[in-house]
């Protein structure tokens, strides 16, 4: 049993869409964060869920690890090949299978991206939520239970999916959930896959529900004198239940990066950006009520607006910010830390984070979803400096133990992989071992993603 006796088998069935060259390897063994190449042996391009479970009967036979691929956008080395084996490339799953506007649904294959179906929704009058910056597969960020600027109000791929076709280690075609809107039937495997970072199996299909697009659209941006100050602003809107569907924070450092690459003319203060979905009414209401409570925090320079153009220009804006971050520190490479804690501790968690940084002598700009209470702090660092990479891991250590001091958690939405697979005892307890049970009963033989999110242990070994 071996890797090589498995990618001559899938050879044989795929031909020319098994890729072994040197770039394709290169390609799917990178991270965008600060994680060494770990290439995979070889790459598959299945293009229907029958070839993904042939692929897999052949890495169960031959004991091969297999590892999910969707656009390469994971932040914690989710999709890299630790041990080696078969990356399986979802590009050419990129199929949706139906929309049915009335009941607010679709089906999709996992190599979709969110972009490309909200084109195709766009005659429907419905729209897909999810918004995690980057074009990410809707399959990744299935796996990842990604989520984003628009969780506030909409939630994150945990409430988005109403159901899964899965491929098993053993190969097994199975289809969890379904297209209700509430079941009692039993366990929630759909829930147990969303976010299970292609450990228990690989995702093939996915029925996802859909949101009706909002009659209009405001946005609105906000400088405030300090970040605890715009965070207590943030804080206050979330309680008093104004409706927002997206509040974003940019520290000062943040908002001199994206000025310096987007091009734009914000203060170089802390801001929140803002949008309101609704009736025409309404958003201008909730833009009315927002502007009260960041004059009450002393907030300057208010702005909103309901033209496409200007909103576009301030989302680009925003999800360029970790380019931009890049871009402020040429030749870095960035320990992007991620962290979610109870709302109202909030500005606490994010204060005696810039304190740390500070006197860490860090670069860390900080940047956050900060309706939902998530956070990031992009640390930059120069991997040739091991002091500085050294001080910029005991930061991070730092924040995820400040996160869960509070009632927080280490990740809010990057996930576990690698990256943050050291807190996890920490932060489960006796249910991260019970993690590890549910792998083993599923994948025995620890082929799918082997040392990932759940207690390691050697690819093969059952």
């Amino acid at each position: 049993m071996s890797i090589e006796s498995a990618i001559t088998a899938i050879s044989a069935m795929l031909g020319e869409r098994v890729s072994r060259s040197k770039s394709d390897l290169a390609l799917h063994g990178r991270s965008i964060s600060h994680f060494p190449v770990s290439p995979p042996d070889a790459i598959a391009y299945p293009e229907t869920t029958e070839e993904v479970a042939a692929i897999m009967r052949i890495c169960a036979q031959q004991c091969c690890p297999v590892i999910g691929w969707g656009t390469g956008t994971s932040l914690e080395g989710q999709a890299q090949a630790l041990s080696g084996g078969i990356s399986v490339d979802f590009a050419r799953m990129n199929r949706i299978i139906a929309i049915r506007p009335a009941d607010m649904d679709a089906t999709v294959q996992p190599g979709v991206t969110r972009e490309a179906l909200n084109e195709d929704l766009r005659a429907t009058g419905l729209f897909f939520p999810v918004d995690p910056g980057a074009n990410a597969s809707l399959g990744g960020m299935t796996a990842t239970r990604a989520s984003g600027t628009t969780s506030v109000r909409y939630g994150t791929m945990r409430d988005n999916v109403l159901g899964l076709e899965v491929v098993t280690a053993r190969g097994e075609i199975i289809r969890t959930g379904t297209r209700a809107r509430k079941s009692s039937a039993g366990y929630d495997l759909t829930g147990l896959f969303v976010g299970s970072e292609g450990t228990l199996g690989l995702i093939t299909e996915i029925t996802l529900r859909l949101h009706g697009q909002p009659e209009r659209i405001s946005a609105a941006v906000c400088a405030f004198p300090s970040v605890r100050v715009a965070v207590n602003a943030a804080i206050d809107t979330i309680q008093m239940g104004l409706p927002v569907a997206r509040i974003e924070l940019l520290d000062e450092d943040s908002v001199r990066a994206v000025n310096a690459y987007s091009g734009s003319e914000l203060r170089a203060a802390p801001h929140l950006l803002l949008e309101f979905h609704g009736s025409e009414a309404s958003v201008t209401e909730q833009a009315r009520h927002f502007g009260e409570v960041a004059q009450e925090h002393g907030g300057a320079g208010f702005d909103w607006g309901i033209r496409a153009e200007d909103r576009t220009a301030l989302w680009a804006m925003r999800h360029n910010a970790y380019l931009a971050i890049l871009n402020a520190r040429p030749g870095a490479r960035a320990i992007v830390t991620d962290i979610c804690v109870p709302i109202s501790a909030l500005a606490e968690a994010i204060e005696a984070t810039r304190e740390d940084l500070a006197q860490s002598q860090l670069q860390g700009p900080i940047l956050g979803h900060v309706g939902d209470g998530n956070f990031h702090a992009i640390l930059l660092i120069d991997e040739a400096d091991t002091e500085e990479v050294a001080r910029a891991a005991a930061a991070s250590r730092r924040m995820v133990e400040r996160a869960l001091a509070l009632g927080g958690t280490c990740s809010g939405e990057h996930g576990i992989g690698i990256g943050k697979l050291g807190y996890m005892q920490a932060e489960h307890g006796g249910a991260w071992a019970m993690m590890g049970a549910i792998k083993q009963a599923l994948d025995p033989d620890n082929i799918l993603n082997p040392g990932k999110l759940v207690p390691p242990r050697p690819a093969g070994e059952t």
